[in-house]
């Protein structure tokens, strides 16, 4: 067990466990808060950040049906608009539902939400090859209409259905870093970098301008994790290890593993583009960032198992 108490962790929370619409959302959330709290509850300063893949795509393809029955009333919704959205709502229920069951432990702490912008390179190649999922997942059927009618790429997402991509660019920079650091220091709870961040470009007289893509989380979430100096970054996912031979008859879990052994599995090709792939690498990277540090990949329930070693995927320098 790694002594964690009184030290900073960073909670990616996917957005795969929150449910593809509101209803679900709610229900998903009551749930999801109560691991988070018990960490909480042990005296570790938590950061909590979330995916957005279902939820910013089911904004978009409503937005974007609204803007096609008249055009002229609701004008195009920019994917970055929808992220802002995304990181609105679920970061509302988040907030709501951690805040009360904090207080049902007899724990007040402040809980918040910071609307947080990202800043991406506008040439990074990522933008010509589209890799991150986004919207439900569909059957072969229903991705081939979609993409007759809206001209979106679709891919087949690790054996579990069809799901459009779109461009995944890296992050380079939390524009409201120091928002989330001086609140988090204070002792608040706060929930930040949601969906990946709002992607934005700099551009004349210190202007943002949103860019059509989404970040991955886990690499916005590795980001943040480092720029607030975190000890432990845990990212939430739907399977308990990450998988070497995934699928196959040898398929086999990994444990604890340094980076190097890491490295080599994502050499050969063992995590799939858009899915644990970038939650492999952005381990890796903020397991090297500096001496002490680890990672963590696990389900969101084995979150506090995981911390004490006895699941999931440690990954370490």
């Amino acid at each position: 067990m790694i002594e964690m108490a009184n030290k900073k962790i960073v909670v990616a929370l996917g957005g795969n466990a929150l449910g593809s619409n509101l209803v679900e959302q709610m229900r998903s959330v009551t749930d999801a808060v109560k691991p988070i709290a018990d960490l909480i509850e042990e005296g570790y300063e938590v950061v909590v950040s979330h995916g957005n893949g279902p939820q910013v795509g089911v904004i978009q393809d409503a937005m974007t049906l609204l803007s096609r029955e008249n055009p002229e009333k609701h004008p195009h919704f920019p994917l970055s608009v929808c992220t802002a959205m995304s990181q609105g709502y679920i970061g509302y229920d988040i907030q709501n539902k951690l805040r009360e069951e904090l207080l049902d432990r007899g724990i007040k702490k402040d809980v918040t939400c910071v609307l947080t912008q990202v800043e991406v390179d506008p040439d990074d190649p990522a933008f010509q090859h589209p890799t991150k999922p986004i919207g439900p997942f569909l059957t072969k059927e229903e991705a081939e209409a979609k993409k007759k009618l809206r001209n979106h790429v679709f891919i087949e997402d690790s054996g579990r259905g069809y799901r459009r991509v779109v461009a995944s660019p890296e992050p380079k920079a939390i524009i409201e870093i120091g928002t989330i650091r001086t609140l988090a220091d204070s002792g608040h709870i706060v929930i930040a970098a949601g969906g990946g961040g709002i992607p934005v470009t700099k551009g004349e007289n210190n202007h943002l301008k949103g860019s059509p893509a989404v970040i991955d989380k886990d690499r916005a979430s590795e980001l943040l994790a480092e720029e607030l100096d975190a000890d432990f970054l845990i990212i939430l996912t739907a399977v308990e290890n990450a998988m070497i031979n995934y699928g196959k008859p040898n398929q086999q879990k990994l444990g604890d593993i340094t980076t190097e052994e890491a490295k080599k599995y994502i050499a050969e090709g063992q995590f799939a583009p858009g899915s644990m792939l970038p939650k492999v690498e952005a381990a890796v990277k903020f397991a090297e960032s500096k001496p002490g540090r680890t990672a963590l990949i696990t389900l969101l329930e084995k979150a506090r198992d995981g911390i004490n070693g006895k699941t999931g995927t440690r990954i370490h320098a």
